[in-house]
């Protein structure tokens, strides 16, 4: 706990966001951090709630209270620490996490709750400002070599973990750079890409070693792996997306969402669209985004500061509740009203719509025609409607993992939604020597859930490797 009386003495008080007119003039992050003294307060309001619910809350079960006494006591270090000590980036959730602790903090039942994400935020930019963020080299090597494959949340949650223990790790990454999603999907005015660099650079350091460019199941095989590691840790994303099955959907203008945000993330990084992949554009367009989630938030941002001329966000599901019945709800994670600061910055949106065909004219889109539908999903007679559309962005989430390939060719067993089967007991595949985590086993997940699974994989091949359990799970 923080402050006794501090939730209290103290108010709600958060990070706030540059005006909509400035940060839409470019791909920087634009959250205005607390200053330390605010962090502080803010830290005071935790309080001695007996049972820390926000411990259940977090997938990393990240130690809450005890930080948030620490940076209350301007013990900045160890609050860095203890907060590392069960969460290998907290830059990444600090940034792009939902915060489903502050759902379940205990405050939350009756007041506004504890500012977790922004606090947590502060501590390690504090971290890394303060240049206590150093790698740490294993003592000892073990002489075991793993290979992990994919270079997202979970792989190098993993991967560090893993060659903390002094493991000789491999990791394979089929883009030119490491991150998985957090580089390629996640718009840089949400999270920056220098604060995955600074992270892959402390990795090297420590001794993991990165090979991109490389599909493993295309350009290398599982086969040749497997003869060169004791282990294997399949941590690829869940990259198969849902489709829109209706007539007009193979007209010129329709994308889906990780065609689209890759190329902005890519332009801006200076690595460049390659010239055999068709450019897509927002520019001067009237966008459709379809789907509600924070993937087709992040198509509105990105059209928004692409030019634009309206975008416009259709949701099926029914408008949620503006204010949840806590009561109810609480400690899990409630179904309410959002709005996104990409929706804020100019986007329309829709509930209840369910697209039924697609028009075009010289085999380009030119509109969308829809319906509304109830809460069973059924179509609405007379209510048909049609909107004005140039390009067409499909954010409705991904189905499962890319079985061609390194998938279909490591003979792993599938589970009945398409992903790679394995428990969350060893992470163990039915192939062998091979380990799996993060989306490619649990499906479309928060950061926050594979970096939990990339840490526990990490431990269980740790024991599988030396029959000994030297990293936390």
């Amino acid at each position: 706990m923080g402050k006794p009386t501090g939730f209290m003495d103290i108010e709600k008080f958060d990070r706030g966001y540059k005006p909509v007119s400035e940060r839409i003039s470019n791909y920087k992050e634009f959250v205005i951090p607390l200053t330390k003294e605010e962090t502080i307060n803010q830290a005071a309001r935790c309080m001695d709630c007996g049972v820390p619910y926000c411990h259940n809350g977090c997938p990393v079960n990240n130690q809450i209270p005890d930080w948030n006494d620490l940076v209350y006591s301007d013990d900045w270090k160890n609050a860095l620490e203890n907060l590392h000590s069960t969460n290998n980036f907290p830059e990444f959730t600090g940034r792009i996490c939902p915060a489903p602790c502050e759902a379940a903090c205990t405050l939350n039942l009756y007041e506004e709750p504890v500012s977790i994400k922004s606090i947590e935020c502060a501590i390690i930019d504090r971290g890394f400002d303060e240049g206590w963020i150093k790698p740490k080299i294993a003592k000892e090597k073990t002489g075991k070599k793993v290979s992990v494959i994919g270079a997202g949340p979970a792989g190098l949650a993993c991967a560090q973990q893993l060659t903390r223990a002094g493991h000789e790790v491999t990791v394979y990454e089929k883009n030119n750079k490491a991150g998985g999603l957090l580089r390629y999907g996640i718009p840089d005015f949400k999270m920056e890409k220098h604060i995955i660099d600074r992270r892959i650079n402390q990795l090297e350091d420590e001794g993991t070693v990165f090979k991109y460019g490389i599909n493993v199941g295309v350009d290398v095989s599982i086969d040749e792996l497997e003869n060169e590691y004791d282990a294997i840790v399949l941590s690829g994303g869940s990259e198969h997306p849902r489709d829109l099955p209706v007539e007009g959907r193979d007209l010129d203008g329709i994308h889906f969402a990780m065609e689209f945000l890759p190329q902005q993330n890519k332009r801006v990084s200076n690595e460049g669209v390659p010239s055999k992949i068709k450019e897509i554009l927002a520019t001067n367009k009237n966008v459709i985004v379809i789907g509600g989630g924070d993937t087709g938030s992040d198509c509105i941002g990105t059209s928004i500061r692409q030019g634009a001329e309206t975008v416009t966000q259709l949701e099926i599901m029914s408008i949620p509740p503006e204010q949840e019945n806590k009561s109810l709800t609480w400690p899990n994670w409630p179904l309410k009203l959002r709005t996104s600061s990409s929706q804020s910055e100019g986007a329309l949106r829709d509930f209840s719509v369910m697209t039924q065909s697609v028009s075009g004219e010289n085999g380009k889109v030119t509109g969308i025609n829809c319906v509304k539908v109830d809460e069973k999903m059924k179509p609405i007679p007379k209510t048909e409607f049609s909107l004005k559309a140039d390009l067409i962005l499909l954010a409705m989430g991904f189905v499962h993992p890319i079985h061609e390939g390194l998938i279909e060719h490591s003979k792993t067993e599938l589970d009945e939604r398409g992903n790679v089967k394995a428990n969350t007991e060893d992470y163990k595949t039915s192939a062998g020597k091979i380990f799996t985590a993060g989306d490619m086993r649990r499906g479309q997940s928060l950061v926050v859930w594979a970096i939990r699974e990339g840490r526990q994989c990490a431990s269980s091949v740790d024991h599988f490797l030396t029959g000994q359990r030297n990293l936390p799970v």
